[in-house]
């Protein structure tokens, strides 16, 4: 890919250093587009774009969990799953705060502080996948198999129409 303003991201950085293949593609962002835009723009299936969600626990305890883009979290699994009483998505500028990305351009690859990464057991089982570089209208295609040894996501089954 040609050098293009968005292609020095931290997340794509990230990858790059860490050996890890994948290819970018721009797209033309809508505000509240959400996932259905991206893949329309990409000519993709919507269960292939991956959300990187920010949520925290009851005590504040941030995390992400990625999930297919056609899904939505069950809150009450997921807190099930780890334990907790509750566990809610990050306001935007907590979710800033947290990975150093804006929501709507928010990737698990580089973020600011090390977050443990829940991934929907279902996409780690994908040949590939379109998951945020970083920017708004910027995914990277990349194999799960790819990125599991740099984000070592735990797999969770909490993904609901």
């Amino acid at each position: 890919m040609t050098k293009e303003k968005h292609s020095a991201t931290q997340a794509v950085r990230f990858l790059r250093d860490h050996g890890v293949p994948f290819a970018l593609h721009q797209y033309q962002y809508e505000e509240q587009g959400g996932t259905a835009v991206a893949a329309r723009e990409l000519g993709v299936a919507e269960h292939l774009v991956v959300k990187t969600l920010v949520f925290e626990d009851e005590r504040g305890g941030p995390f992400l969990i990625l999930m297919h883009g056609d899904k939505n979290v069950s809150t009450k699994n997921l807190a099930r799953f780890l334990g907790v009483k509750k566990v809610r998505p990050c306001d935007p500028k907590t979710a800033l705060a947290h990975t150093g990305y804006t929501v709507g351009g928010i990737s698990p690859f580089g973020t600011r502080k090390s977050l443990k990464v829940y991934a929907e057991k279902s996409i780690l089982s994908q040949e590939k996948i379109f998951i945020n570089a970083g920017a708004r209208g910027l995914l990277a295609e990349i194999a799960p198999t790819d990125m599991e040894p740099v984000l070592n996501p735990i797999p969770v089954n909490v993904g609901i129409s």
